[in-house]
C-alpha cells in the first residue's frame, strides 16, 4: 500500500547520490528520511569518457537500495534527477536504462542551468524570506552552479564545467598534494569563472550563500581549525589551503572532523572555492543545507499542486516567439479530445501524454518567427536548444521532436534518439497533434464535425459524418496524405466519411 502523502527526491549527483523523503502536511514538507551513498561517477570514467563496468555497478547496488525505500511512495510523487557525470558520460544512455529498473523509477538528466535553477530553489527555500538580492554558489562533484536571485525567483544561472572530482583527478592525480598545482588549480578555476562574474556583478548582490558538500566541509573544517564562527571567509580558504598544501598528500590531511570521501575530493574543491571568491570579490560566505535534492523535491511539489515551472517556460515561449493563441488552442483542444478517444487502445498515459501535447500544441508554431518554410524544424531547433526552466533534457527532446514531426514526412528515424519508454508514445501523439493540425489548416473558428477515432495496435480509424470529407476537399486530400505520411512509422492509417 502507498503512502500518499509522502513526497521523495533522488539526486544522482557525480560524486554521491541522495534520497529525501518527506511526509507533506498542509503543503508544507517534512523530511522523514534521507539516504547519501557516494558512488563517485565522475571518478568512475575511462579514458574514454564512459562509465566503467565497477563504477556502474556500484551506482545500481546504491540504487536497488533506494529503491526499496520507495517502493511505498507513490509513483507520481517521485522525481529522479541526474547531473553533470550523466550529462557528460558517453554511455549515459545504456546505463539510465539499467538505472531506471534498479530504481523503479524514471531518471531525468538535467542541464545545467536547470540543475542551477533547481540548486537555488532548494537553498532560498532553506533561509529566511528576506528581500534582496543573493549569490547562491554550489560546488558539486562535476560542475559548479552560479545562481544569483531575489526570494524564491533565480534571475541569472550559470553552470560551468569544472567540480571537485573532476578537478581533484585533474591537478591531484594519486592523492599528492603540491603548492604549484594548487595554484594551477585555482588559476584554472579562475578562467572559469570569470565570464560569469563580469554578468552576475552588473546586477549585484546583497549576500552570498554556498550548498552542497564541499562548501559544507570548508566550514566545518574552518570551524574545526578555529579559523570561523560560521560561514566562510576568503582568509579562512587561505589559512586551509596552507593546511592542505603542506600535508602534501590527502591522507596526510589533519583534519579529524572531515569525512574520508570528502577529504580525497578536498584540494579540487578547495581551489574551486576559492577561484569562486575571488572571482566573484567575496569576502564572506553563509551556508546553506538545502542543496539540489531539497529544489527537487520543492519542484516536485509545485507540480503535485499545478504550479508546474514548465507550465510559467511554456506561457514565456509563447509571448517571446509571438505564437497564435486562438490557433494554438484551438489545436490543443482538439489533440486532446483526440488523446481522450485512443489512449486506452494505445496505452498511454493520459496524464502525462496530455501534459506534453498540451504543450506540444501551444509551440507547435513558433518556428514562423523565423520562416514559414520548415517552421516545424525551427520550432523544434529551438526547443531543443534553447534554456527551459523545469524541462529536463530528455522533457525538452520529447517535446522537440513532437513540434518537428506535426507537419511533412514522418520517419521512425526520427523517434529513435528518445528513451525506449517514451518511444511509441512519442508516435502515437505525434499522429493526434497532425490531425489535429490538419482539422484547423483553415484557422477559423468554425466548430469541427463529429470526429471518432477508433485506434487498434496497428494503426488508426478516423469516423467523419457521411458526406463531410465532401464538402471539405482540402481537409480530405490531407487526411488522404496522412495515410502515407504515417505509413513509415508501421501505421495503417484510414479515414471514412
Amino acid at each position: 500500500m502507498t503512502a500518499p502523502e509522502s513526497v521523495a527526491a533522488v539526486d544522482l549527483g557525480s560524486n554521491s547520490f541522495h534520497l529525501l523523503v518527506a511526509r507533506v502536511v498542509n503543503g508544507v514538507p517534512t523530511i522523514v528520511d534521507r539516504l547519501r551513498e557516494q558512488v563517485q561517477l565522475a571518478a568512475g570514467m575511462d579514458e574514454d569518457g564512459r562509465l566503467t563496468r565497477r563504477t556502474r555497478q556500484r551506482a545500481l547496488e546504491s540504487l536497488e537500495r533506494f529503491g526499496q525505500r520507495l517502493r511505498d511512495v507513490a509513483p507520481e510523487r517521485v522525481r529522479a534527477v541526474g547531473t553533470s557525470a550523466l550529462r557528460a558520460a558517453g554511455n549515459a544512455r545504456e546505463f539510465l536504462a539499467e538505472a531506471e529498473r534498479a530504481l523503479g523509477h524514471p531518471i531525468e538528466v538535467v542541464a545545467g542551468r536547470e540543475e542551477a535553477r533547481l540548486i537555488y530553489l532548494g537553498v532560498s527555500h532553506s533561509l529566511k524570506d528576506e528581500p534582496g538580492r543573493r549569490l547562491v554558489v554550489d560546488v558539486g562533484g562535476g560542475s559548479t552552479e552560479c545562481i544569483l536571485g531575489e526570494r524564491f525567483e533565480p534571475l541569472l544561472v550559470d553552470s560551468l564545467e569544472m567540480g571537485c572530482v573532476v578537478f581533484t583527478r585533474r591537478f591531484f592525480a594519486g592523492g599528492a598534494i603540491r603548492r604549484r598545482r594548487y595554484e594551477e588549480a585555482v588559476l584554472a578555476a579562475r578562467l572559469e569563472v570569470r565570464s560569469a562574474a563580469t554578468r552576475f556583478k552588473e546586477l549585484g548582490w546583497q549576500g552570498a550563500v554556498g550548498s552542497s558538500g564541499t562548501i559544507a566541509a570548508v566550514e566545518q573544517a574552518l570551524r574545526e581549525c578555529g579559523w570561523s564562527e560560521g560561514g566562510i571567509t576568503l582568509r579562512g580558504i587561505g589559512r586551509l589551503a596552507d593546511r592542505i598544501v603542506d600535508a602534501g598528500h590527502v591522507d596526510r590531511i589533519d583534519l579529524p572532523a572531515l569525512k574520508e570521501e570528502r577529504r580525497a575530493v578536498l584540494p579540487g574543491g578547495l581551489a574551486i572555492l576559492q577561484a569562486v571568491f575571488e572571482g566573484f570579490g567575496l569576502d564572506r560566505m553563509e551556508t546553506s543545507y538545502g542543496a539540489l535534492r531539497e529544489g527537487v523535491l520543492f519542484d516536485l511539489l509545485g507540480r503535485l499542486q499545478h504550479e508546474d515551472a514548465r507550465d510559467r517556460t511554456i506561457r514565456a515561449f509563447e509571448e517571446r516567439y509571438h505564437a497564435d493563441r486562438a490557433q494554438a488552442e484551438r489545436v490543443e483542444r482538439t489533440a486532446l479530445a483526440f488523446l481522450e478517444q485512443v489512449a486506452g487502445p494505445w496505452k498511454l498515459d493520459r496524464e502525462e501524454g496530455a501534459r506534453f501535447l498540451s504543450w506540444a500544441a501551444r509551440l507547435h508554431e513558433i518556428g514562423l518567427v523565423l520562416s514559414f518554410e520548415g517552421h516545424h524544424r525551427h520550432g523544434a531547433y529551438i526547443v531543443r536548444n534553447a534554456d527551459m526552466p523545469g524541462f529536463s533534457k530528455d522533457d525538452q527532446e520529447l517535446l522537440a521532436t513532437l513540434i518537428g514531426a506535426h507537419r511533412r514526412k514522418l520517419r521512425r528515424a526520427d523517434f529513435r534518439h528518445l528513451p525506449g519508454r517514451v518511444r511509441d508514445a512519442a508516435v502515437h501523439l505525434a499522429v493526434l497533434l497532425r490531425l489535429a493540425v490538419r482539422f484547423h489548416r483553415s484557422r477559423a473558428a468554425t466548430p469541427l464535425p463529429d470526429v471518432k477515432l477508433m485506434a487498434h495496435k496497428g494503426g488508426l480509424v478516423v469516423e467523419l459524418p457521411e458526406g463531410w470529407l465532401e464538402k471539405n476537399p482540402l481537409t480530405r486530400t490531407d487526411l488522404e496524405a496522412e495515410s502515407e505520411r504515417v505509413a513509415p512509422l508501421g501505421l495503417d492509417f484510414q479515414v471514412n466519411g
